[in-house]
């Protein structure tokens, strides 16, 4: 179905055409017309799937850009998904003149509350700083139509339930509410039993949890090879845009440090970084200025990234729900993709259950050796020079080859031309910091035994702990 189809306002048909939205996706042509009948809804749909026009369209039709207050709330678990999801609405109501803004944790607080005197219509938040900015009574959401809980899941996994539970209840009761989540936990389902009255579910079956033109490998290593086994499938498959996947902020940095050291361009963006730091690095990786970025999986989430030709799992994520949102970041768009997964011989049960959600089995592939990496980037050199020759743009240096070609052999110099031109393997010694296995969930609900108990997992500089409803010290900023 195609958005001109929909019965929506000239405004919003015009603001799609503008973004070059044609067709819908499932999630958009199944929740566009039950939301604007005003009921509750369910959609779980993982990222990539087009939600943000699929609650965004109801919303700004719902909206009067003539009322002073706020008419609708998005919430989500990053900055990054807040910022996104408040430039689609902008974009979705520019000619209805439809105001969205992003609140979110890291930005000058007293610049947020300006831009909430001009009354926007609509904002996108995280949920830390939009408690905080209740509290402070510089947002008030009596008069709300409409309230959005976007990538549900994950605020429950970063430990944002009892926020949520606390901004919901400042809410009236007779707002529209639209949960949204890849997954649907426990909590999560009570949540919806607490604060949504009959919602309507749609689900976007699980064989769609994972793109079928993405190849899904995996490599089994121990943790001392894994990062000359990355370089090396770099090396051979010289990807034009690629995500690194690491499980903690240290692992990130340590990686994107190494990998610059053996010379390629890679930056790394985690939670810890500033706004501007995070918005220059994803600034050139979108304009190809570095090929590869280091990222956790908190930092990567929700990111507006298109174009990835290869995902690196290097570390294996703590839940499976993760895996498919890692591997979402490419084979969009009708576009092949390929995902690579280290894994250690302890691992094995968490493949297994990633297997199991995805239901879809992952291919064993071999590391290469120094050599396979080598013919790869000599199979480069050649292609490149191979592309020079179509293209014919090489006759400004056709009489200094013939002045070569008079002084040595033609074999001689093709050879030389490549050894120049190919870059081969760098063995720079790298150390990189151990990371504890992964504990395991099961499917009976009960986890593997080991290390500092059963709902812990152990890096360097903090215990995170894994459960429904802590949230503690350790909770990732938003």
């Amino acid at each position: 179905m195609k958005f001109a189809e929909l019965e929506i306002s000239e405004e919003i048909k015009k603001a799609t055409e503008r973004m070059g939205f044609t067709d819908m996706t499932p999630i958009q042509e199944q929740a566009i017309p039950v939301a604007k009948t005003g009921v509750d809804l369910i959609g779980q749909a993982q990222t990539g799937t087009g939600k943000t026009t699929a609650f965004g369209i109801p919303m700004i039709e719902a909206a009067d850009p003539q009322e002073s207050e706020i008419q609708g709330v998005v919430i989500t678990p990053t900055r990054e998904l807040a910022i996104q999801n408040a430039h689609e609405l902008s974009s979705l109501g520019f000619y209805k003149k439809v105001r969205t803004i992003a609140i979110y944790g890291g930005q000058d607080i007293q610049r947020q509350i300006r831009d909430l005197k001009r009354r926007p219509s609509i904002v996108s938040a995280t949920p830390g700083r939009l408690l905080d900015h209740i509290k402070r009574r510089t947002i008030r959401l009596d008069q709300i139509k409409m309230i959005v809980l976007d990538e549900a899941d994950e605020m429950l996994n970063m430990g944002f339930i009892d926020d949520i539970h606390e901004i919901l209840e400042n809410t009236p009761q007779n707002r529209q509410t639209l949960l949204f989540s890849a997954t649907m936990p426990k909590p999560i389902q009570l949540l919806a039993e607490k604060f949504m009255h009959e919602p309507r579910k749609i689900q976007i079956k699980a064989k769609t949890l994972t793109v079928s033109l993405i190849e899904q490998n995996y490599v089994k290593l121990r943790e001392a090879e894994k990062f000359d086994a990355l370089t090396r499938f770099l090396d051979i498959q010289s990807p034009e845009r690629a995500i690194v996947f690491g499980r903690t902020k240290r692992r990130v940095d340590e990686l994107m440090r190494a990998l610059q050291k053996r010379g390629y361009e890679a930056e790394g963006i985690h939670g810890d970084l500033t706004q501007s730091k995070r918005d220059l690095v994803l600034r050139r990786f979108k304009q190809n200025e570095v090929k590869l970025l280091v990222a956790t999986d908190v930092a990567a989430r929700g990111l507006d990234i298109s174009n990835v030709t290869h995902v690196y799992n290097f570390d294996l994520p703590q839940d499976p729900e993760s895996y498919v949102h890692r591997i979402g970041r490419t084979g969009r768009a009708g576009k092949t993709g390929m995902a690579l997964t280290f894994i250690t011989p302890s691992e094995f049960p968490h493949l297994r259950s990633i297997e199991r959600l995805t239901k879809q089995p992952m291919k064993q592939i071999n590391a290469p050796s120094y050599e396979e990496a080598l013919a790869g980037q000599q199979k480069l050199a050649i292609d490149n020079l191979k592309e020079m020759l179509e293209s014919g743009k090489y006759h400004a240096y056709m009489s200094k080859a013939q002045d070569l070609l008079d002084e040595y052999d033609s074999a001689q110099l093709i050879a030389a031309a490549l050894k120049i031109m190919t870059k081969e393997p760098n063995t720079t010694p790298i150390r990189l910091t151990r990371e504890a296995p992964l504990m395991v969930k099961h499917t009976s609900g009960r986890q593997q035994r080991g290390g500092k108990g059963r709902n812990y997992y152990h890096s360097k500089d903090r215990d995170y702990r894994k459960g429904n409803n802590y949230r503690g010290r350790n909770r990732q900023k938003s």
